[in-house]
């Protein structure tokens, strides 16, 4: 696929630490909210709209849009719908030619499956990135809509655009936001002191603990119902507006790319529950072959969850159905296999909320912000290597060329090859978090950025890959340079195998010792972290 592999200074380039504290202060969620609650109410309902985004491409169980339909009906209105296209916009977030296809080809079947309900989806244009707002408020008022629903994104420009929209809609219509990427609503997992919880173990017991008590957090919404075909007249125009089309810079490198990353992720919410029905069928054998890449017992719902093809609370209903009806996903009362998944879900609720009450972590910044005081290398060979899978650590190596082939990567490496940069080759995290994000397939800003956070933790991509990939198949898989090495020297062929059998196999050496390197990174981040002032 086509791929960057060298960043403007713009695109990895951040605001400075204490102007991050200020927005951390000054949280624009808070803003959001506030703004929200000022509005004055407008009793005159002309026509409703729901507004897609992103991250919520499905008409199944989407709050926002199902709120929308209701105000619709009762009001015996139009119910509309609007999706803006900002090809400038999806450039500056880096986002990967395999999602924008994927996300382009949902918005082809929702707006087919919307038509069959006398519901307009139109897609508007829009160039500038900062013109957005303007894009879409002058549509809502050249059609007349009264109201306007959408689900809330947590990043900060996201929430800087909808605070820019509450502001520029004028008294005449009303904004409505609504949570939906999450079952439990972000910010509300509070500690003892009544501030967000940051750490993930005390979260998860918490979170399990209300969604037992509370399991109609699961409960989904009903897909809009139908607009009389009396309305057909007055929306005429608006049911086939062109789909978008993936701009320049977000073209696959060839139609043999296309094909192959269609056929694995296949794009709409059926898909999505045809996936999860599989991976509901296996889910028992989850806990002990999860880590394992050659498995791949993993559900591979990531895509369609960062999309919001498929919602969290759907998934879920899944699981309870599995579990014998019970939202009670503890230990003590489901089977390791449904516990260690619902435990991976609830990561995804964390780095929500953790993104929502903690915004500088969406400017290019750490959530731990001494981490920014850090010295990183130049290595541009290595730089090269990694992203082409050629360091010489083939645990490394598989997983950066599964990445290139499927758009995808199994987690266990994407833990492996982050620490890797980073801490081995000790080039700045950013350049590793955008080239996941201009890669990803299943990429979002909140688990990428949370999953890239810089740590003193550093994966041995040797033993990583013995306990993991034990006999080998994974990497066997990805590196075929090492299908015929036979027994553990698949894990290390430099160190393991003699000079001449080694070098039979034209694959490269290691590009740094693991060892020494791994010094350097610890004696790095304790000069560089010693006396940060944040």
């Amino acid at each position: 696929m086509s791929k960057r592999t060298s960043y403007e200074r713009s695109e990895l380039g951040h605001t400075t630490t204490k102007r991050a504290k200020q927005v951390d202060q000054n949280l624009p969620y808070d803003q959001l909210r506030e703004a929200l609650g000022a509005q004055d109410e407008v009793r005159d309902v002309t026509k409703v709209a729901h507004w897609f985004h992103p991250k919520d491409l499905r008409i199944q169980d989407n709050t926002a849009l199902h709120h929308a339909s209701q105000l619709a009906q009762s009001a015996k209105k139009p119910l509309l719908c609007v999706y803006v296209d900002c090809a400038a916009d999806e450039s500056w977030h880096g986002t990967s030619p395999a999602r924008v296809d994927f996300m382009y080809e949902g918005l082809r079947i929702i707006q087919k499956e919307l038509k069959e309900l006398n519901i307009p989806l139109v897609f508007l244009e829009c160039e500038d990135r900062k013109k957005i707002v303007e894009t879409v408020v002058e549509w809502f008022k050249k059609r007349e809509v009264s109201h306007v629903f959408g689900n809330y994104e947590y990043e900060i420009d996201e929430m800087r655009r909808d605070l820019k929209l509450v502001k520029t809609v004028g008294e005449d219509i009303q904004v409505s936001l609504y949570h939906d990427q999450t079952v439990v609503e972000p910010g509300t997992v509070l500690t003892g002191t009544g501030t967000p919880m940051k750490v993930f173990t005390p979260y998860f017991r918490a979170w399990l603990d209300k969604v037992r008590s509370e399991p109609e957090l699961l409960d989904t919404k009903s897909p809009p119902a139908a607009n009389p075909s009396s309305f057909r007249k007055d929306l005429e125009g608006l049911f086939d507006t062109p789909a978008p089309k993936p701009a320049k810079d977000k073209q696959f490198e060839s139609e043999e790319d296309r094909k192959r990353i269609r056929k694995l992720w296949p794009a709409g919410h059926t898909a999505g529950s045809a996936r999860m029905d599989s991976f509901i069928k296996q889910i028992d054998c989850y806990a002990e072959t999860r880590s394992n890449p050659a498995k791949n017992s993993t559900s591979r719902m990531s895509p369609y969850f960062s999309a919001g093809m498929f919602s969290m609370r759907e998934a879920l209903q899944k699981v309870v159905d599995y579990n014998r009806g019970s939202a009670d996903f503890t230990e003590a009362k489901a089977s390791k296999g449904v516990y260690g998944w619902v435990r991976e879900i609830v990561f995804r609720e964390l780095y929500r909320q953790t993104t929502m009450t903690t915004p500088h972590t969406s400017m290019n910044l750490p959530q731990n912000l001494k981490f920014n005081f850090v010295e990183w290398e130049d290595d541009e060979e290595g730089w090269e290597k990694w992203y082409k899978g050629q360091t010489g650590e083939p645990f490394i190596d598989a997983g950066m060329r599964q990445l290139n082939h499927e758009a995808y990567m199994h987690n266990r490496l994407r833990m492996n090859v982050s620490s890797y940069l980073y801490c081995n080759l000790l080039l700045d995290y950013r350049r590793g978090e955008r080239y996941f994000a201009e890669t990803l397939i299943d990429w979002d800003l909140s688990n990428n950025t949370q999953g890239w956070e810089p740590s003193y933790t550093v994966f041995n991509p040797v033993s990583q890959a013995e306990k993991n990939d034990p006999d080998g198949d994974y990497i066997r898989k990805w590196v075929p340079e090492l299908a015929n090495v036979q027994g553990k020297a698949v894990f290390a062929p430099y160190a393991r195998l003699p000079k001449k059998e080694f070098e039979k196999l034209g694959y490269p050496k290691p590009h740094v010792d693991w060892k020494e390197t791994k010094a350097r990174c610890m004696e790095r981040f304790k000069s560089g972290m010693k006396d940060a002032e944040p």
